[in-house]
């Protein structure tokens, strides 16, 4: 029986999984700290037009709402880095509100310091600019606990997704996380199983938080398993070496001590930055390359009759499947939907115009929709299907890191790809050689690069291993 072959519990542990996956809360949080970045600038200019109403006896006066714009851009700048709109802001309205009253007593200091040396003084007037800040500082503090009512009203004052699994360690009772057992959903950290993996992925994918409670034997394991997720995850642990961890984390309430073995390869505003790349390139390049996919698929409908897609399930982000869409390419008979043989040059499975679109590589353009479906990006680790081989070992079998390349969403390119890293992997080499650079791109990826990579494929469309 194939190895790759699932059991039939996995059905059963399937559905355990889909009955208590989470909505992702980041996006709800995003929106939040948008409309609170546009609710401060409205306050800022609001308290300032008050302030010269006040002192002066006229609404928006000029020199006020010069010192308010200028204040705001500084105000920002020193927010963004102190937390002021970070996810401790959304808990604690306390702790929020201290934040902004720094950010603000910064920015006044610094345009102060700048006026001075300037000499613009003169053009602000001091009452003025007082009772600017001092309305500024008492409206943002009301906002603050207006946002802090709201979250508690609408989402019951939950900010964040927090998940325990308990693999047999000392427990973890973490209040307001939701505790599942390793054992129950069939969680083995030391099985190389794709379709544990892709339980696994699917179950941490908007996890915020994940603390796996587990035996000292079986840390390492996990170690790795949630490095490759791309979660910020923890292990109840005594410091260890082995783990790699990034840090440690103390709950004092608790009386527990876990260490960080693992933060994801990108914080909030690097993803928010590829996911825009992503759907900018992506969107533009379906708009411009739209005849050609037409013509592509009429042309392989002609041909045989056959479908013009051929869909195949590969590993994606977190180790869980996804469906990734290419241009058929092979006889529908002969297809190979786990990808267990590479295709080779002369390959008879290949028709007329599938060798043609295999060699341009435009049998890839179908995943431009797998990119503005959040499923690809354009630049990233390249998606394997889950046969694949290389010297007759599955990929993972030849190198136990292989997991980690999933952390990231796959690309439509890579590193590997433009590095001449493609075809068909027949030794063990061809699939480190991939790993290296894979692993190498998430350790430095930069959106600069990612415009660097997508430019050199160009020149790599056609390439001898291509076929």
């Amino acid at each position: 029986m194939n190895r790759l072959t699932p059991k039939l519990v996995e059905s059963v542990r399937h559905e355990n999984v889909e009955k208590v996956l989470v909505p992702s809360l980041e996006r709800r949080r995003l929106r939040t700290y948008v409309l609170l970045l546009v609710a401060d600038a409205i306050l800022f200019n609001l308290s300032f037009a008050f302030a010269s109403l006040v002192w002066e006896g006229r609404w928006a006066e000029p020199r006020a709402m010069l010192a308010a714009q200028a204040m705001l851009p500084v105000f920002y700048t020193i927010a963004f880095y102190n937390g002021t709109y970070g996810l401790n802001s959304l808990a604690d309205w306390l702790y929020a509100t201290r934040k902004a009253l720094i950010a603000l007593l910064i920015s006044a200091g610094l345009i102060n310091f700048v006026a001075f040396y300037t000499k613009s003084n003169e053009d602000f007037s001091r009452a003025g600019v007082t009772l600017g800040l001092m309305f500024t500082a008492i409206m943002l503090v009301a906002v603050r606990r207006l946002v802090a009512g709201l979250v508690k009203w609408r989402w019951n004052g939950r900010i964040a997704n927090h998940l325990v699994i308990d693999d047999g360690g000392s427990g973890f009772p973490y209040p307001g996380a939701m505790t599942i057992s390793a054992a129950e959903f069939g969680f083995d950290p030391a099985s190389h199983d794709p379709f544990m993996l892709d339980r696994l992925g699917k179950l941490l994918r908007n996890q915020d938080q994940v603390v796996v409670s587990c035996p000292r034997e079986r840390r390492e394991d996990w170690a790795l398993l949630l490095k490759a997720a791309g979660v910020h995850g923890e292990i109840v642990s005594e410091p260890a070496h082995s783990l790699g961890a990034l840090g440690v984390h103390r709950y004092e309430d608790l009386d527990r001590t876990t260490l960080v073995v693992s933060t994801g390869p990108l914080r909030l505003r690097a993803r928010i930055i590829k996911r825009a790349f992503d759907t900018l390139v992506a969107g533009a390049a379906l708009i411009v390359l739209c005849p050609l996919m037409l013509l592509v698929a009429a042309l392989i409908k002609l041909e045989d009759g056959g479908p013009v897609l051929f869909v195949q399930r590969r590993l994606g982000r977190g180790n869980a499947f996804f469906d990734m869409y290419k241009f058929r390419s092979m006889r529908v008979e002969r297809l190979d939907h786990d990808g267990k043989c590479s295709a080779s040059r002369d390959d008879d499975r290949v028709t007329r115009i599938g060798a043609f679109i295999r060699r341009t590589s435009i049998d890839e353009l179908p995943q431009l929709i797998n990119v503005l479906r959040g499923e690809m990006s354009i630049v990233g680790p390249r998606p394997h299907a889950i046969g694949s081989q290389a010297n007759n070992k599955f990929f993972w079998e030849v190198d136990r890191k292989y997991w980690q390349r999933h952390c990231l969403k796959p690309g439509l390119t890579g590193l590997a790809q433009v590095r001449g890293h493609r075809g068909a992997t027949a030794r063990e080499q061809d699939l480190t050689d991939r790993l290296q650079s894979d692993l190498e791109y998430i350790a430095q990826w930069s959106l600069l690069r990612d415009i660097e990579i997508m430019l050199r494929t160009v020149r790599v469309l056609r390439h001898e291993n291509a076929f």
